[in-house]
């Protein structure tokens, strides 16, 4: 993919090498022995779901935004209808599940995988091609984008779950708040700012969000 003229001021496109180097970097920090070894039932930073469920989504939603960038978006936008399911009334509804018996190291296969699809599918992707999500038809760029926050954001949860340290590398928290969130407030740290775009922090004056979302659509 291009990257944006510098004289204007942009920190650049979403790429695929950017959503590569997010997904390898997350799996190398889950693949510490610290990690590995940890319980993976605990909770995943603020959420109600565990590490492994956590994990689980985060596989699920790459495979997900894969599928939907290699699927046309026809007349009346609607999502792939692949089966989903849920564990429990309060867990996540996926169509990837990973087999348990194959523990940690299994689940980060399945994660590393998922990543792997869509990073192919975003380099392979005509311009034209467009791919459906409720916060707006994205393109490659969108997509590989949404794929690269949810690998950021949930890393950060699932660091804070499995007691681990983790902190997303600016530039591609620079891309991804332009791309996704281009009325984020600005004079902040990047990693900062897209966790509480987040709703996952607070910064100074502007307290956590209860409520929130991106835009996806085609700029």
């Amino acid at each position: 993919m291009p990257v944006r003229d510098g004289a204007q001021g942009g920190p650049g496109l979403v790429t695929a090498d950017d959503l590569a180097h997010g997904v390898a970097l997350t799996v190398a920090m889950l693949r510490q022995p610290a990690a590995l070894e940890a319980d993976w039932s605990r909770p995943a930073g603020s959420l109600t779901w565990d590490c492994w469920e956590t994990a689980e989504h985060l596989a699920d939603d790459l495979f997900a935004y894969a599928a939907e960038l290699g699927s046309p978006v026809g007349a009346t936008p609607e999502p792939v209808p692949f089966v989903l399911a849920r564990t429990a009334p309060d867990k996540p509804r996926s169509t990837i599940f990973a087999q348990r018996d194959a523990g940690p190291s299994g689940l980060l296969r399945v994660l590393e995988s998922c990543g792997a699809l869509l990073v192919a599918m975003v380099r392979t992707a005509p311009p034209e091609a467009r791919a459906f999500h409720g916060f707006g038809i994205a393109d490659a760029e969108g997509s590989a984008a949404m794929g690269l926050v949810e690998t950021l954001v949930h890393a950060d949860d699932l660091a804070q779950g499995l007691g681990i340290a983790w902190e997303a590398p600016a530039d591609l928290c620079a891309r991804v708040l332009h791309r996704l969130f281009p009325d984020a407030p600005g004079g902040f740290a990047p990693w900062p700012t897209l966790l509480w775009a987040a709703g996952r922090g607070e910064l100074p004056g502007l307290a956590r969000q209860e409520w929130w979302r991106w835009d996806s659509s085609v700029r």
